[in-house]
């Protein structure tokens, strides 16, 4: 195995947070690598095709590069555009549809890891985990979930026109399926856990579904649970009883989660408290395993309300400059 055969380091993932470190290895003159299982920036792409940001188009840039948008918050198809943009201009050396099977240390040279892939194999001597949260929905574990009537990953408004849905969740992605497919003529009802829509649902969103609900138009059960999806029909447990209404469609709007399985499979403790926070340096974001970082909202275990592009984008910074450190050593 020659030496020009090996990455300085690869990125697994090629979302926003990836594209960042990208970017800084290319500033550090380090030779690198993303792999991404999916298109550019594939958790994006599977936002909600009307979604608006919370964050301001400027809290979302990337690498000094502007990020300029019709309104203050930029919407799904225009960061798609900005980060595609940013991808050809800085001419990101990105493979696309090919997903990482295996990390493994190697014995041939020392801090050098074998990254295989569904295509092939490469080596680098630094990994960072830049995967985000997006693959692995929470799953609601009840009889018929499996069923094709059953997603979750709600995407556009216009296919449940006219058509008898139940949205389960009461964060932002539920609240806008339930907003959207009202709008379109969909007869809507709301199953939520808890006792209330949630209290970071987008601030200028929340007030719209609350009014919808309080008017009737939006039939929402509060403390409740789906316990059964039918082909034709949901049932409901809620705090009156149980209940049985006519369906035709689920969103299920419960959340994803970070591929622990992936985390653990490279060495990587996470913490039991439930949390599953990933074992790293504040400071560097280097792993208890030398030589693999993490980036972007990995970081965060089962807390993915906490880190968010605005405030992952330093983890680029802080990587790169400690593996350039290192390589000069």
């Amino acid at each position: 195995m020659e030496h020009s055969e090996i990455f300085d380091v690869i990125i697994i993932g090629g979302g926003p947070i990836g594209l960042a470190c990208a970017i800084e290895a290319k500033k550090k003159q380090l030779n690198y690598l993303i792999l991404e299982k999916g298109c550019l920036v594939n958790s994006l792409y599977h936002y909600p095709m009307n979604m608006t940001f919370f964050s301001t188009s400027d809290r979302l840039e990337i690498g000094d590069i502007p990020f300029v948008s019709i309104a203050a918050k930029p919407t799904r198809n225009e960061a798609l555009e900005y980060y595609r943009r940013v991808t050809l201009k800085e001419q990101l050396h990105i493979h696309l549809f090919e997903e990482v099977t295996a990390v493994i240390k190697t014995t041939q040279l020392p801090l050098c890891f074998k990254v295989s892939t569904i295509k092939q194999q490469y080596y680098a001597h630094n990994i960072i985990v830049a995967t985000g949260f997006y693959d692995i929905p929470f799953l609601l574990n009840v009889p018929g979930e499996d069923l094709p009537k059953v997603t979750h990953y709600y995407k556009d408004p216009h296919f449940y026109a006219f058509q008898d849905v139940v949205v389960v969740g009461a964060n932002n992605s539920a609240v806008d399926a339930a907003l959207e497919t009202w709008r379109k003529g969909a007869n809507v009802t709301m199953v939520v856990r808890e006792s209330q829509i949630g209290e970071r649902v987008k601030y200028w969103v929340r007030p719209d579904i609350i009014n919808r609900i309080e008017e009737g138009s939006i039939k929402a059960y509060f403390n409740s649970v789906i316990t059964a999806i039918e082909p034709h029909h949901v049932h409901i447990q809620t705090p009156g009883g149980n209940i049985t209404i006519p369906n035709q469609w689920v969103i299920a709007a419960t959340g994803y989660q970070p591929n622990f399985s992936f985390l653990r499979h490279l060495g990587i403790e996470l913490s039991d408290d439930g949390v599953q926070k990933p074992t790293y340096d504040e400071a560097t974001h280097e792993t208890n395993v030398a030589g693999i970082y993490l980036a972007g909202v990995v970081c965060g275990g089962y807390n993915t309300h906490r880190l968010f592009i605005e405030n992952s984008r330093e983890h680029a910074v802080k990587i790169l400059q400690h593996i350039a450190e290192k390589k000069a050593l």
